[in-house]
């Protein structure tokens, strides 16, 4: 998810858009002139491809940078509720609107909320990266023999089954976690791990990997940064498996979102 496909259409919008202005401006009216009440000569083919394909970059560009915006699922650190090969949609409004390219910001939106699964570019990596928001502004957040504590309460867990983890030859188990009113699946194994907490501050968020054990997140490189939120991931609309695969539809549905509590 490391194409910033936004940035190649305003530059093509700009471009197109300059061309056929140009064209129009100072070109077409000498070569009308030129013609002299004959028939009118026809465009150069530059100006015709640009007169053609200036409104649909302009379109996807406004759909894509504001609204919403599909993404391919390329890890594991989202398994169980998103698999290697998905394809998401991801809402770019809702969190607020940025202007592409100069990073601009254009409406306020809501914060993302405990339990979201967000897209959004992490302290050390260029790259966009998917996980659930833990932590908002404010929280104090501890995570200890596999298990969350948000500002002193600790999440609910239901155990669903234990299996082996094929990719890594371990055993793992399956548990759904509540956080926020937002019930999902995740996996953990029997790993050591020492024990972290972390106070969130102003304009920051805790994010993990359901696929714990298998996720590079905040434990490892620190806190997402409010100016870096991309957007929230709202629904699976395919699913390609790696290789020469054709895309299939079984795995569409909504994904639950957190609230504000």
């Amino acid at each position: 998810m490391d194409i910033d496909l936004p940035y190649y259409l305003f530059w093509a919008s700009v471009i197109s858009g300059g061309i056929w202005a140009l064209d129009a401006w100072a070109f077409k009216p000498k070569r009308l002139a030129k013609a002299q009440g004959e028939t009118a000569p026809e465009d150069p083919v530059v100006v015709e491809y640009a007169r053609s394909f200036f409104p649909i970059f302009v379109a996807v560009f406004v759909l894509r940078s504001f609204f919403a915006e599909p993404y391919q699922i390329p890890s594991e650190s989202m398994v169980p509720t998103l698999e290697v090969g998905d394809f998401i949609l991801v809402n770019k409004y809702d969190y607020g609107m940025k202007m592409p390219v100069f990073d601009l910001k254009l409406t306020e939106g809501e914060p993302p909320a405990r339990g979201d699964v967000m897209v959004f570019i992490p302290p050390h990596d260029p790259r966009y990266f998917i996980k659930r928001v833990i932590g908002i502004p404010g929280d104090t957040v501890r995570y200890e023999n596999k298990r969350l504590t948000i500002n002193g309460q600790r999440l609910k867990y239901t155990f669903v089954r234990d299996f082996m983890d094929a990719r890594y030859g371990i055993p793992a188990r399956e548990y759904i976690e509540e956080i926020s009113g937002v019930a999902h699946r995740m996996h953990s194994t029997r790993s050591p791990e020492r024990p972290q907490s972390w106070e969130v501050g102003p304009g920051e968020y805790l994010v993990m990997g359901d696929n714990r054990d298998h996720s590079a997140d905040s434990r490892t490189w620190g806190l997402a940064s409010r100016d870096n939120v991309v957007g929230k991931a709202i629904a699976i609309w395919a699913h390609k498996p790696p290789g020469w695969n054709l895309p299939t539809f079984d795995r569409n549905r909504w994904l639950e979102q957190g609230s504000h509590d």
